[in-house]
């Protein structure tokens, strides 16, 4: 995979680009600024000078050239608009200039976003009060996904995060010899299995990436950040990353957010069956996403996963597909 154009520019993006893109309509920093963790983008907080005596800062955040479209972003940003003016607790881009479309702003080539810092906390272990609130958050966030399409963004399902993943592993050579067939038998054995079972469930904007790393508790309760794998996909997506265990308190758990998302929105239970099967395309879309990373020299995927690619590192993802498969074929009526 050649390296994009703007990769070294990327990588090399320095504070003071950061700052010269941030002070933009009226927007004035002290130069006090962090960088936070993303494998994606390039993002930091930034405290403004208008705001230093009170600790109030933004985030920027630096969109990865290649990723996504301009169309792509722009669609991300005016879903996030939707959402805000639903009064969804969403982290919602601010204004680059003086329009309201006018919140993706371009450096040296490289797209970024200014986004509000939210004051919060995360919570690995949510209660169930916390569990029902997010619930129906969850169910108000699909009720405006359902509103329109999103055809700049992916969709989520077998063939793309499966079938198109695997094709890539194979063109790309990124699986050792020894291990090849191997893995290539089990995702097609897979992708077998969990296609007839996405048959007839609908679809429609989801967030994507949905794990509690991605949402924090404010006073006022939940906000949900960072919508950039926002896609289209089953809403069932959402749900069992918000509750990912697998284990009888984990069906306890989903259950009991379920509920609380009917009380705004249709969700049939029988959705759930789909929670094993996107967990296990999940390895696949995973381990791809390293891979591309990876061959197109991110010196930061090298140095995060320095096991990937050995013979242990797809080993390893074989029998996690066949676990995965055992539970499929045990739930299977």
């Amino acid at each position: 995979m050649t390296p994009h154009p703007l990769a070294k520019d990327f990588h090399a993006l320095s504070p003071e680009q950061v700052l010269d893109a941030v002070e933009v309509g009226g927007r004035r920093c002290t130069g006090r600024f962090l960088v936070l963790n993303s494998y994606e983008n390039r993002v930091y907080q930034l405290e403004l000078e208008s705001d230093a005596a009170r600790g109030e800062m933004v985030v920027g955040k630096f969109y990865r050239p290649g990723r996504w479209s301009r169309a792509a972003i722009r669609a991300e940003h005016a879903f996030l608009a939707e959402l805000a003016a639903e009064d969804i607790p969403v982290a919602a881009p601010l204004r680059l200039g003086p329009g309201p479309e006018d919140t993706l702003g371009e450096i040296g080539g490289i797209l970024y976003a200014i986004f509000p810092r939210i004051g919060g906390r995360a919570s690995d272990e949510p209660s169930d009060e916390q569990l029902r609130i997010l619930g129906r958050l969850l169910a108000r966030i699909h009720q405006v996904g359902a509103a329109a399409p999103a055809p700049d963004r992916p969709h989520l399902g077998p063939q793309t995060y499966g079938a198109d993943n695997l094709a890539y592993l194979l063109e790309s050579d990124a699986l050792p010899p020894e291990v090849r067939a191997q893995y290539t038998a089990t995702v097609e054995a897979l992708l077998e299995r969990i296609t007839p079972l996405f048959e007839d469930v609908p679809t429609h904007r989801i967030h994507g990436d949905c794990h509690q790393g991605n949402l924090l508790f404010t006073p006022q309760g939940p906000t949900f950040l960072d919508f950039d794998d926002f896609q289209t996909g089953p809403a069932v997506q959402d749900v069992w990353m918000l509750v990912p265990s697998a284990d009888a308190e984990g069906d306890r758990q989903r259950r009991v957010l379920v509920e609380a998302y009917q009380e705004m929105r249709d969700f049939e239970p029988a959705w759930l069956r789909l929670v094993e099967p996107l967990r296990a395309l999940r390895f696949v879309y995973y381990s791809t996403w390293i891979a591309r990373r990876v061959a197109a020299g991110d010196p930061i995927f090298a140095r995060t996963f320095p096991h990937f690619g050995t013979l242990q590192y797809w080993q390893r993802e074989v029998q996690d597909l066949r676990e995965q498969i055992a539970r499929i074929d045990a739930a299977a009526p």
